[in-house]
């Protein structure tokens, strides 16, 4: 395994609250597994931290667009550059959230490098654009039809370079095979495995196909949300669903994406401490991303 750095970018930038007045605690995330001595573990650089602009929507209505647009968009500007960087190092990028929308960062920096694929690894498809839903607003929820082009144009066409990933350069993995954005997405002809498929087929089967379809890229990129696993084992999480994988479901998923030389880096969003009052999920996590990474 390459040498690996580890950038934090504790941004909740892309959610709603989760009650009036709250901010989300998925920006605590980083914290967490920091304390799980992650770095140390991973025998890891530490690359910093992108601090994020304030989390503000208190003059938000809906029909006024992407919450926090204007914060958002410098924000992605500011991690792009810092990805940029960790990648021209060479190093591998583990990516600490944060909620999804930090993906947008990695995505932009990316492209500025080549033609990249995504391994989009999430319980939701998050398609959610204004042609199928009046609800646009928390960008978290939106991330795969920002990166490839659909949304705002100060997000989702940063210096006229969107679409930041081609349709084609996609594949979404461990959506549930219920989900209301499944038939439009397949639509489009981008790849997608829900859980229930992957289980079938075997998940370290699945990880394999789908590092060999991405490494004929420049390179490629793994998205993580933690709400890929299911309630019973990660239930501090932004919007659980049922349905997901286990941990060593998971594990077994990742570690062929991670581990080819075209993967330049992992990103892990949307735990939230505020749900994990022990920590025992924290623990979980860091564990599996120690198995994945070093084995």
């Amino acid at each position: 395994m390459r040498p690996i750095a580890v950038l934090d970018a504790p941004s909740n930038l892309g959610l709603r609250p989760p009650a009036p007045g709250l901010v989300p605690g998925c920006y605590k995330l980083a914290g967490a597994l920091r304390d799980q001595r992650l770095l140390s573990r991973l025998a890891a650089r530490d690359a910093g931290v992108v601090v994020p602009p304030r989390y503000d929507v208190r003059d938000w209505r809906p029909g006024d667009g992407v919450l926090n647009a204007a914060a958002l968009a410098r924000y992605t500007r500011q991690l792009a550059e810092r990805v940029d960087a960790v990648v021209d190092s060479g190093d591998f990028l583990v990516l600490l959230g944060g909620d999804c929308s930090i993906l947008f960062g990695p995505a932009l920096a990316l492209h500025w490098r080549g033609r990249y694929g995504i391994a989009y690894l999430d319980g939701s498809i998050d398609f959610r654009h204004v042609g199928n839903s009046d609800r646009v607003g928390a960008s978290a929820g939106e991330g795969t039809a920002i990166v490839t082009g659909r949304g705002q144009p100060d997000i989702a066409d940063i210096d006229g370079l969107g679409p930041y990933c081609r349709e084609e350069d996609l594949v979404i993995l461990g959506v549930r095979d219920y989900d209301s954005e499944l038939a439009e997405v397949r639509g489009l002809g981008i790849a997608v495995h829900t859980t229930p498929e992957i289980l079938a087929e075997g998940p370290a089967a699945v990880g394999s196909r789908v590092a060999r379809r991405l490494a004929a890229h420049d390179g490629y990129f793994v998205h993580l949300d933690v709400d890929v696993l299911d309630p019973e084992v990660m239930p501090a999480a932004d919007a659980p669903d049922p349905g997901g994988l286990d941990h060593p479901q998971l594990t077994e998923l990742l570690r062929p994406l991670v581990t080819d030389p075209a993967c330049v880096g992992l990103q892990v969003t949307v735990y939230d401490p505020d749900l994990d009052p022990d920590g025992r999920h924290a623990a979980a996590l860091a564990d599996t991303v120690v198995a994945v990474l070093r084995g």
